[in-house]
């Protein structure tokens, strides 16, 4: 028999507070810790200056889970029924050239309902409201393959980290929640998607050719080795992150959690999860306060996209299957499945 709801009071704006409903509050959400729904929208409202920075005035897709982790999940896009007056939508364009309203998290109180909707991850766009085609955020997905450690990725993250601040960005560095590591940077918001993945591409083949033996930008898992792949597609217009401080659908409740760099090689993914991390938070504060004030400008990134294809005629790459075929880009074909050229054939 499901559990009476219980109320959680949440700021809200200008000084409101909020009484959010929370049914099933004893629902199990990761069984093996045995951490509830409750438990889930407490961890919530107490992140919320750090949580709020990633999400706040962003449209977000919310990753649900009715039953639990272990059960089905599914993504909302379209913000769930019965979202409370407070909220705001934004309407957002997506590669089919659809439309359709995506939520905006303004205040804690609507993250909070969002966990009486079963979510679990916060998946943010990384624009604003008010210009949701251009972004002001350039996001690399450092993904550890098979044979590749968090170490590993760490020490790919600081080069990254040092590429950036050659062409005038600021990295900043999360966990991933599991076994990858995330580096964000703020971006004036003047040039649209395509060019921002252009920008991440530059930049992913330039940490390439620093690191041939631990990093690859090879898209086809049968072509990555045991090498850290930067995840270029992450950059298109509806492919988004988890965000900061938000929790994973993964045992021990973990949290994809903002690091300062000087700690980022000593940290290990699993001291970071829904249980730790608020006082973790109480103690040192939120690696991330200053991300907002560290806006950089893309276009040196873009430039070297442009020198790849000008000087080594290094242009597209392969889009996400469900995207329309885009211009330039190359056959989307697993390499041990194209057929031979017959004049291949001896």
């Amino acid at each position: 028999m499901a559990s009476s709801a219980k109320v959680l009071q949440v700021p809200g704006l200008e000084g409101v507070v909020r009484d959010v409903r929370v049914s099933s509050p004893d629902r199990v959400m990761w069984p093996e810790s045995d951490i509830t729904k409750w438990d889930l929208a407490t961890y919530v409202a107490s992140v919320e200056d750090g949580l709020m920075r990633a999400l706040g005035d962003r449209p977000v897709t919310l990753q649900r889970f009715p039953q639990g982790i272990e059960g089905e999940e599914f993504f909302s896009k379209n913000p769930p029924r019965g979202v409370p007056e407070w909220a705001r939508s934004v309407v957002c364009t997506y590669p089919s050239a659809r439309m359709h309203p995506q939520l905006v998290i303004d205040e804690i109180a609507t993250a909070v309902w969002a966990v009486q909707m079963n979510t679990v991850t916060f998946h943010p766009w990384p624009v604003r409201s008010a210009d949701n085609d251009n972004p002001d955020e350039l996001r690399i997905d450092l993904d550890p393959q098979p044979g590749t450690s968090f170490a590993d990725t760490a020490r790919v993250a600081y080069a990254l980290k040092s590429l950036l601040k050659e062409i005038g960005l600021t990295g900043w560095a999360k966990t991933s929640g599991n076994r990858g590591v995330h580096v964000f940077a703020r971006i004036s918001p003047t040039r649209e998607f395509l060019d921002v993945r252009h920008g991440v591409i530059g930049i992913a083949r330039e940490l390439e050719r620093r690191m041939p033996a631990e990093v690859t930008t090879a898209w086809w898992k049968e072509e990555r080795g045991q090498k850290v792949f930067v995840d270029f597609n992450q950059a298109n217009r509806d492919r988004t992150i988890a965000s900061a401080y938000s929790p994973r659908p993964l045992p021990g409740a973990p949290v994809s959690m903002p690091v300062p760099w000087e700690r980022l090689a000593d940290v290990r993914p699993g001291d970071f999860t829904i249980r730790t991390v608020p006082a973790i938070l109480a103690v040192e504060g939120d690696a991330w306060a200053g991300i907002d004030d560290a806006v950089g400008d893309v276009s040196e990134a873009i430039a070297l996209w442009d020198q790849d294809l000008a000087e080594r005629g290094l242009g597209e790459l392969p889009f996400p299957p469900d995207f329309p075929k885009m211009p330039g880009e190359p056959r989307r074909v697993q390499p041990s499945r194209k057929r031979r050229d017959p004049d291949d054939i001896r």
